[in-house]
């Protein structure tokens, strides 16, 4: 098998034989075989009968007789066109030149040719049979025809079952290309579905840490004090799990909105605004932060500018809450149409040691919603030991 491969390889492009030539006869090409081998054992027995039946054999019986023998073996090889279009058509084509009787094999030659191989090569193959006219014409003369007229009858035919072929032979190369594009278009759709998911993936993994780590840093930071002052008064302690309680309820509820994104776009979701920056610096003054607002906003917010600077502060306190514990933090929010909108979050030196700041996932993610807003991010650490979390974002007038 190996080596029938190997052997296959090494012949010309126009010689091989293609996965249709080779593959297993279906009841429809068993069929349409048994039509063409007939179609040739009827030219060539009338093709005989003609001649024994006028008495114009050739030139000496013994050749006739032959031309009997070739025109059965071209009738029989007829059943292995599909394995050697190229080999069978050129040999009959040869023989034609003087046998008469294998001219039925030599058209379902031609025509299998056409239908299986490129016009190159049928072209190359149909030249040479327009020479075989000439060179029958010459040996096979017949005195009620011309040999003119008996070139013009085999140039005829043998043109006509070529153009066929070859219009079949188009026919299916559209029809190879139209399944190919179709194919080509499923995967693309495909594709498609697979960006859209992950982008949709990416999105509630970028809601999940905004929405989650701020409500969790609260309750993380409420628990804390509980866990380290187990002394304290009882007023505090019911403040403290009320917060609490008031957190894990709205992180829950949150979570339902983000998990929402699942079921509809995000743009369907109700999304924050920047008119809630306000509630979100109350909600991190009474979980203990040092926090002041400054807003000086001219006009309506655009809905994309405001929930991104919405995200911009949250992300901002939610970082200064966990790397810097007990520090003062400062919200700034101005802008104005055609200025755009300017975001800072600045915190100063915690307490004790400061803890660095991470720069992971949510810097990230904020880097990318700025982004597609068309704004800028930038995130640094002060000579003092504070950090400062700032952006830009455009603001049509």
């Amino acid at each position: 098998m190996n080596d029938h491969r190997r052997v296959a390889a090494k012949k010309p492009a126009w010689l091989r034989s293609d996965a249709m030539d080779v593959s297993p006869r279906r009841p429809r090409d068993w069929i349409v075989d048994s039509l063409l081998f007939g179609f040739a054992v009827a030219f060539g027995l009338l093709s005989a009968w003609g001649r024994v039946s006028t008495g114009h054999q050739f030139i000496h019986p013994v050749l006739f007789n032959l031309d009997q023998v070739l025109g059965v073996l071209g009738c029989v090889a007829v059943w292995w066109r599909r394995r050697f279009p190229v080999e069978l058509a050129l040999v009959t084509v040869v023989i034609g030149s003087w046998s008469e009787l294998i001219a039925g094999a030599t058209i379902v030659a031609l025509f299998n040719l056409a239908v299986h191989r490129p016009p190159r090569v049928t072209g190359g193959v149909f030249g040479l049979s327009l020479l075989s006219c000439v060179a029958y014409a010459v040996l096979r003369p017949d005195p009620a025809d011309p040999g003119p007229v008996v070139f013009l009858l085999g140039a005829s035919i043998y043109g006509m079952v070529t153009g066929w072929g070859m219009v079949i032979h188009h026919r299916r190369q559209l029809a190879t290309s139209r399944r190919d594009r179709e194919d080509q278009m499923a995967t693309e759709v495909r594709l498609r579905a697979e960006q859209a998911q992950l982008q949709a993936r990416e999105a509630i993994a970028r809601e999940m840490h905004d929405v989650l780590g701020h409500r969790l840093s609260l309750l993380s930071v409420h628990a804390g004090a509980l866990e380290f002052r187990p002394d304290a008064p009882p007023e505090d302690v019911a403040r403290a799990a009320k917060i609490i309680r008031e957190s894990a309820h709205q992180a829950l509820q949150d979570l339902r909105d983000v998990i929402g994104v699942l079921r509809a776009p995000v743009r369907e979701l109700p999304q924050p605004t920047l008119a809630e920056v306000g509630r979100l610096t109350e909600e991190s003054a009474r979980a203990g932060m040092r926090v002041t607002l400054t807003e000086k906003i001219e006009g309506e917010v655009p809905g994309l500018i405001g929930r991104t600077g919405y995200r911009i502060v949250q992300e901002g306190l939610t970082n200064a809450r966990k790397h810097a514990p007990g520090a003062a933090v400062e919200v700034a929010v101005t802008g104005a149409p055609g200025l755009g909108l300017t975001v800072e979050v600045r915190n100063g030196r915690p307490p004790g040691d400061p803890s660095i700041h991470s720069g992971g996932q949510g810097l990230n993610g904020l880097a990318e919603r700025v982004a597609l807003a068309g704004g800028r991010l930038t995130h640094n650490g002060q000579s003092d030991g504070g950090w400062v979390l700032a952006a830009w974002l455009p603001w049509p007038s």
